[in-house]
């Protein structure tokens, strides 16, 4: 993100981009209740066991979690892990849905930032890494920064 862009970032799913291949990121809006955007405003949110899945009745974001907004009182709260509508076009779900269907690819949050005066989810068409993949991604890594750090020293 740029310095001076209007984006605050909220919540992030680190772990995504080392157990998935991203090949594709997208930002969708969220439909949200009251007390859930004071919450995002306050950062308590969290989407590292979240997924989204598209249905023919259009996009769902499952298992992200929400505190609930202390002001609102009993009455007023929200289920924290509810199942929440990402708000996209409707050429975008199909397309996403075939491309899914065909490749076998599953559809994650990455990170989730308010824009403005809206609450954003940033999220990523991906294949899911294998263990030996994931292991050879490490080895390569720390490989790079050995070179780097000899590099460095002369």
């Amino acid at each position: 993100m740029a310095p001076n862009s209007n984006k605050k970032l909220v919540s992030s799913n680190r772990r995504a981009k080392f157990n998935y291949e991203i090949i594709e990121y997208l930002e969708a809006g969220i439909s949200l209740k009251g007390s859930e955007i004071k919450s995002i405003r306050e950062g308590r949110v969290n989407i590292s066991e979240g997924y989204v899945q598209i249905k023919e009745t259009g996009a769902w974001l499952h298992n992200v979690h929400i505190a609930s907004y202390q002001p609102a009182g009993n009455n007023n709260q929200h289920n924290p892990t509810r199942t929440r509508r990402l708000l996209l076009h409707k050429k975008e779900q199909t397309r996403i849905r075939l491309e899914i269907d065909k490749k076998k690819l599953t559809v994650i949050p990455t990170s989730m930032y308010i824009k403005g005066r809206l609450a954003k989810v940033e999220i990523a068409i991906g294949k899911g890494r294998r263990k030996f993949d994931k292991r050879d991604l490490i080895k390569k890594r720390e490989s790079d920064r050995e070179i780097n750090r000899s590099i460095k020293i002369r």
